[in-house]
């Protein structure tokens, strides 16, 4: 019998496009994130520029499309190792970004979060119910727009929900550049000697992505901000009077100083809980790729969507990281006082970014399943891995006897974590697009060469810009720096980390702390899941601490609305089409701010002003405030009775 003939997938063409859209994002990400701390989600917006761009060519497909957004994915995550090597160039040890030794730690700590997530997928991806928000929302832009294209009436209805929504929450994050309406809404106010505060982000975005993770994530970030802003800050803030400063700014000294560590300390713990939770299943994973493997050499022909890279071919290329990996550690160690012992050094990280690198994969793949990709907290995995590298290194050799060798230790322990972090950055992205895959039918293997190929292209543009934008601005805290240097504010963090543990300065008092109240987080989501309640993910509680309130409280609103549309959605004659319009509802307005992020990136770097849009800049805020309040809550209010009316 003649085999049916595969739609094209993995095609020369979409490696071009996939590649030309990760170089542009990367470098827009990377400014972004170096300017104000945060970057943006790539894979929907991959997702619609591919659908644009391949539509009018022959014989383009769904499954040629989501490999354009699987390369393209790997710029927003990967461009996340900026919160990890500026502190290299902060702390004096270089003075701008060597090409090769830049872009092997990020291509070898990517390509290993590659291999690291083929056996998560079957765990994470296939056997659990995590939500995957981002990875439904890409599937539903490409599905969408495939069965559009075909001519399916209802299809056609979803785009355009799909399409008012992405032109709403654009629009409304680009007039909130104007400043002519803000998009960030705050009060502080005392609390006996203490203080705190609400504040949130007008985000469509971070509503859409609420809307998508569902009540049980939802009411354990609601537990997060209620520990943090209800709890801790009033009472450390009473603890830590700072008379001399306003309220806003002692609440944020507070936040950054001690509760964020309280996070930390909280989701350690909580990251031990899960891996011990998923390690069963993993296991279960790699027994059932071992056994497609072997079915597969006895001839057997496996489904499309149960072909991994075979399990001996991601041992091999893992091991085979190993030799590059060490010499890039070799290249940190050599002319330094720590030359010496560069052994038992290389030997102790190699075997460290084994272990580490593998439950750090499984950890940001679980935390990208509850809130996404974009959402997931990797400044705080990234504080987790300096702070068990620099112990590590603490353990071996003590505390060093003088500054040099001490800055030495530092900057081997940033290295370290740059690759810890790029695992980190890969596997985080990766299990997502596996979801976006597995719900439109796509190949798994083919999808994880293509993040290879997406790692590739990442990690030779990473030093360029990182070089430009360092002789252009500079860093905060770095020799010479001026005063318009680029924050990047995770770096700083992050190297302060290193240097503390190593000098014994690290706030151990609020990582205790956090680690104690992590233990009762996991004892209450057990004893609620014997119940048969409502469960509250010890994780997503630590992220509801860690996150400012501003990114929180948002999600959670959006978690609060789905679940409402939903339980109106099941009382429809046809539930299915209701549930699926809320869906694309959110997917729009995910879509647009993320597009809108991309275009604003690219404004921001060609014109060198961080803010280039702003008309009224300076005016009394109070006006701008509740004008933005009354738009964003009307133009929501709008969508969704768009879409229960297209229902």
């Amino acid at each position: 019998m003649a085999r049916t003939p595969q739609p094209a997938e993995l095609t020369w063409r979409g490696i071009a496009l996939g590649g030309a859209i990760t170089l542009l994002f990367t470098a827009a990400n990377a400014y972004l994130g170096l300017k104000v701390g945060l970057t943006f989600a790539t894979s929907i917006p991959a997702a619609v520029i591919s659908m644009v761009a391949l539509q009018r060519l022959p014989g383009a497909t769904i499954l040629e499309n989501n490999i354009v957004q699987t390369i393209a994915s790997a710029a927003g995550n990967l461009s996340a190792i900026i919160f990890v090597l500026p502190g290299l160039v902060m702390i004096g040890w270089w003075q701008g970004f060597p090409w090769l030794t830049t872009a092997g730690i990020t291509a070898t700590g990517g390509i290993l979060g590659v291999m690291f997530s083929v056996p998560l997928r079957r765990a994470l991806v296939v056997e659990s119910d995590l939500p995957f928000p981002e990875g439904r929302a890409a599937a539903e832009v490409l599905a969408v727009g495939s069965r559009s294209r075909a001519g399916e009436a209802d299809s056609a209805r979803g785009l355009r929900i799909l399409a008012w929504n992405g032109l709403v929450s654009a629009a409304f994050a680009a007039l909130a550049q104007t400043r002519l309406v803000l998009d960030s809404a705050g009060t502080w106010f005392r609390v006996g000697a203490g203080a705190t505060g609400i504040a949130g982000n007008l985000s469509f975005a971070l509503i859409g992505v609420g809307h998508l993770v569902g009540p049980s994530v939802g009411a354990a970030m609601a537990l997060g901000l209620a520990i943090a802003w209800g709890g801790l800050i009033p009472l450390l803030t009473a603890e830590q009077p700072l008379p001399d400063v306003g309220l806003e700014e002692w609440v944020s000294t507070v936040f950054r100083q001690d509760v964020r560590f309280f996070g930390a300390g909280v989701m350690g713990v909580a990251a031990i809980w899960t891996l011990v939770r998923i390690a069963g299943p993993v296991l279960g994973g790699i027994r059932s790729a071992l056994a497609a493997g072997r079915a597969r050499r006895a001839g057997a022909v496996l489904a499309l969507e149960e072909r991994d890279l075979p399990v001996a071919a991601v041992i091999a290329v893992a091991v085979a990281l190993l030799a590059p990996i060490g010499w890039l550690l070799w290249s940190v160690l050599a002319g330094t006082p720590l030359e010496g012992q560069a052994l038992p050094l290389i030997a102790g990280a190699l075997l460290f970014i084994l272990v580490v690198g593998l439950g750090v994969a499984a950890v940001t793949g679980y935390m990208a399943g509850l809130i996404g990709a974009s959402n997931s907290p990797l400044s705080g995995v990234g504080i987790l891995a300096v702070l068990a590298s620099a112990a590590l290194l603490l353990g071996l050799f003590g505390r060093a006897a003088d500054p040099q060798s001490t800055r030495a230790l530092v900057a081997y322990a940033l290295a370290v974590t740059g690759i810890v972090f790029g695992v980190a950055t890969i596997a985080n992205d990766n299990l997502q697009d596996l979801k976006t895959g597995q719900l439109v039918g796509a190949t798994p293997w083919k999808q994880q060469v293509a993040l290879i190929v997406g790692v590739a292209f990442g990690s030779v543009i990473i030093s360029p810009v990182l070089n430009l934008l360092g002789a252009s601005f500079g860093f905060a805290g770095a020799p010479g720096a001026g005063p318009n240097a680029l924050a990047a504010p995770q770096a700083g963090l992050i190297s302060a980390l290193a240097r503390g543990v190593l000098t014994g300065d690290a706030n151990w008092r609020m990582l205790g702390w956090g680690a104690a109240a992590g233990l009762g987080l996991v004892a209450l989501d057990a004893g609620l899941g014997r119940l048969k309640a409502l469960r509250l993910p010890p994780l997503a509680v630590a992220l509801g601490i860690y996150l400012p309130m501003k990114l929180v409280l948002p999600l959670v609103a959006g978690a609060v609305i789905g679940t409402l549309y939903d339980l109106w959605a099941r009382g429809r004659p046809d539930p299915g089409r209701a549930l699926r319009m809320g869906t694309l509802t959110a997917t729009g307005l995910i879509v647009g701010e993320s597009l809108w992020g991309v275009a604003f990136a690219l404004i921001v770097y060609l014109s060198g002003d961080e803010a280039p849009l702003a008309v009224a800049a300076g005016a009394d805020p109070a006006p701008a405030v509740a004008a933005g309040l009354l738009l964003f809550a009307g133009s929501g209010a709008a969508l969704y009775h768009y879409a229960r009316r297209s229902a």
